[in-house]
């Protein structure tokens, strides 16, 4: 197993084979490994659930983290640790068949959404075997029914014209695209915005605030209102500040719903904090600020719905799993 002893985690949390995965909607899953270990086991509550989905990216993003520092990932990585919450809301609400698009900080997303560990780890390593054959590496990710790029806002287009391509088709299928705080002064963005509201596009943007644009604070970076940037277009937007996956489910259920009855493109602006630094070891953020954002980060919020026993469990269970994963895809030309 591979150390995971990094300088950036903070406090431990409190005491605590391939599968098709759960699947709320009742379509096929997405393509992609699955264990059962790290997406949910038959029968398991929605509480315990969605707890194993966020500590399956959590650990695998600190096993990637270790195995960056060891020397053997090809090229970057940007990890979304503090931010799992949102990615697997969103998830819980998509069907096969729907369209999701990520940013450089994808790996959450992609795993919320295929579970394919396996795949991502051994393209973030390089190997023949993974999802992109190893030239895509940790940002550029393209799969069934998830594409990510690197470039800043630049999958927005990317994310309206397949939208726009499910309307010309008839189809029920909706497009999500996440994006950050930093996206919002990417005027790129609001071409795509004006575009998607005129036409009325199947199109929800996840706006995930983590407060700091690489290593600018947004009160320092941004005027006015982030919503108000959206709502300029006539854009829905629904705002939610929390790291309760719970909540964020709600809320992510509801435009979701929307988009999918034919609303037009809507926004769910949450804002959230990235408790890792932007990428790698680059992080000037105030401690104070960093140690203050941990009792409040997803799996403490809602690891408080669960047992000591059940958190031990799972937790358990998926350092397992993803451990395993490791020995596989080490093993892998």
């Amino acid at each position: 197993m591979v150390s995971t002893a990094t300088s950036w985690r903070g406090p431990a949390a409190p005491a605590s084979g391939p599968a098709t995965g759960p699947d709320p909607t009742g379509s096929a899953p997405v393509p992609g490994f699955r264990d059962e270990r790290l997406t949910g086991r038959p029968g398991e509550s929605d509480e315990l659930r969605l707890y194993r989905r966020m500590r399956f990216i959590r650990r695998f993003e600190e096993t990637l983290l270790a195995l960056f520092e060891e020397g053997v990932l090809n090229g970057t990585t940007h990890a979304c640790i503090g931010q799992e919450a949102n990615a697997v809301a969103v998830m819980e609400h998509l069907i096969a068949k729907d369209h999701v698009f990520s940013n450089h900080r994808c790996h959450g997303h992609y795993l919320a959404r295929t579970g394919d560990a396996p795949g991502l780890l051994a393209e973030i390593m390089g190997k023949e075997s993974g999802v992109c054959r190893g030239v895509g590496g940790s940002q550029h990710i393209c799969a069934p029914g998830f594409k990510s790029n690197g470039v800043q806002g630049g999958i927005v287009p990317a994310a309206a014209g397949i939208a726009l391509a499910a309307q010309l088709d008839g189809a029920s299928r909706v497009s999500v695209v996440f994006i950050g705080d930093g996206t919002l002064g990417e005027g790129l963005l609001y071409e795509t915005l004006n575009v998607a509201a005129l036409w009325r596009l199947p199109l929800l943007v996840v706006c995930e605030d983590n407060r700091w644009a690489q290593s600018t604070p947004v009160a320092v970076n941004l005027a006015g209102s982030m919503a108000g940037r959206f709502t300029a277009f006539g854009i829905p937007v629904r705002e939610i500040d929390s790291t309760d996956v719970m909540e964020l489910r709600a809320a992510a259920g509801a435009e979701v719903e929307a988009v999918r009855g034919g609303a037009g493109p809507r926004v769910l602006l949450v804002h959230t904090y990235r408790l890792c630094h932007h990428s790698k070891s680059d992080d000037e953020r105030p401690a104070e600020e960093i140690a203050a954002r941990w009792p409040l980060e997803p799996l403490v919020v809602h690891g408080r719905r669960l047992t000591d026993a059940q958190r031990r469990t799972v937790d358990d269970e998926v350092d397992s799993a993803v451990a395993e994963v490791v020995a596989t895809v080490r093993a892998l030309p």
